[in-house]
């Protein structure tokens, strides 16, 4: 995979994606670091943003080995789902690991990568 981003679309409405995305990520092991309603955050700004929330989440074990080798590459992990819901559609995006592993420089860790870029593709493909 070499997209700087991978875009799904759901085929389940706003709330339940999130919510699916979520339930996905915690039964593969991983850890959710926050979930950002980015749309309630407008609001309070005085703004108007379509519904759309930010997924942080991770496990350790595979990330840290890649900020140790290379601390900037932390600057886009934890990895991230960005759910949306426009004009009647949710979509699902996230960078694969093996662009920002590309955006870096990581070498060496190409089985890691692989298997980081099946997990994301498998958790998006839980709601797509």
């Amino acid at each position: 995979m070499s997209e700087a981003s991978v875009v799904r679309t759901s085929r389940f409405g706003y709330a339940e994606t999130v919510e699916r995305l979520v339930r996905a990520i915690v039964a593969g092991g991983n850890i959710v670091f926050a979930t950002i309603d980015q749309a309630a955050a407008a609001t309070r700004a005085g703004l108007n943003l379509r519904p759309t929330t930010l997924i942080v989440f991770g496990n350790p074990a595979g990330g840290t080995p890649l900020m140790e080798q290379l601390p900037l590459v932390g600057l886009d992990l934890p990895l991230k789902f960005l759910v949306w819901e426009e004009a009647g559609a949710v979509s699902v995006a996230y960078a694969p690991m093996s662009e920002i592993a590309r955006r870096y420089g990581v070498t060496g860790r190409e089985t890691q990568i692989a298997a980081m870029d099946h997990a994301l593709a498998n958790l998006a493909a839980s709601v797509a």
